[in-house]
């Protein structure tokens, strides 16, 4: 019998930090795994421990206790370079902020992640070009973000995420700061790039229509799993 191969497992994490008032713990024992190519959605109310747990399955921050497996690689062995490198290979991240590079053109943006990883300009241009296509911005090649609108923006930032073709895409909260027309377009974007490329998509949400159609909802409440 054939199992979906792993893509991330979180076993009996935690995390605590270190205030004035000693250790104020954030997340309890959280255990769950992910399938390669699943969507899933991280739910809970403000406060829960959501954007932590998201950067600790993505490798930006390590858990006080348990572990963290990232494609298979136990994300506590590994230093923070070894941890970037298998995130500039495997991760794409869309962030509410778009993160968008203010002196880059959208083109310039999309093909950041391809000039990197050592691609040459001329591939990573022309794969940016399909990716702009793919999100209906090629038009916009060469505005600079500010004269592009939100959704524009959340839209290249989607592009760039999906260049490297990743394995795995975090988003968090991808549609909090856009109008319901963009955050739509966002939304059906995720979930065609989710399909087409059987990328696991792990995103952190408040808003309950996308996350009730990701396969599998993951509810944090006091930073405990409920």
């Amino acid at each position: 019998m054939s199992h979906q191969p792993k893509s991330i497992a979180a076993n009996h994490v935690g995390k605590s930090v270190k205030t004035s008032d000693g250790d104020l713990a954030i997340l309890h024992d959280i255990d769950f795994e992910i399938s390669q190519g699943d969507s899933v959605a991280i739910i809970g109310a403000s406060g829960s421990g959501k954007s932590t747990l998201l950067s600790m399955l993505a490798g930006l921050d390590l858990p006080s206790v348990g572990q963290v497996t990232l494609m298979g690689k136990n994300l506590n062995e590994l230093d923070e370079d070894g941890r970037a490198k298998l995130r500039g290979e495997c991760v794409g991240f869309v962030f509410q902020s778009f993160q968008l590079l203010p002196h880059l053109n959208a083109l310039e943006n999309v093909m950041l992640p391809l000039e990197l990883s050592g691609t040459s300009q001329s591939e990573a241009k022309l794969a940016g070009e399909v990716w702009l296509e793919k999100v209906g911005l090629q038009s916009r090649a060469s505005h600079f973000p500010n004269t592009l609108s939100g959704g524009e923006q959340q839209r290249i930032a989607l592009a760039r995420a999906f260049i490297n073709q990743p394995a795995i895409l975090f988003a968090d909260e991808p549609t909090g700061s856009l109008d319901e027309a963009s955050g739509k377009r966002v939304i059906e974007l995720l979930f065609e790039l989710n399909r087409e490329n059987s990328s696991t998509l792990v995103l952190v949400t408040h808003d309950p229509a996308l996350a009730a159609r990701c396969n599998r909802q993951i509810r944090l409440s006091g930073g405990r799993l409920a």
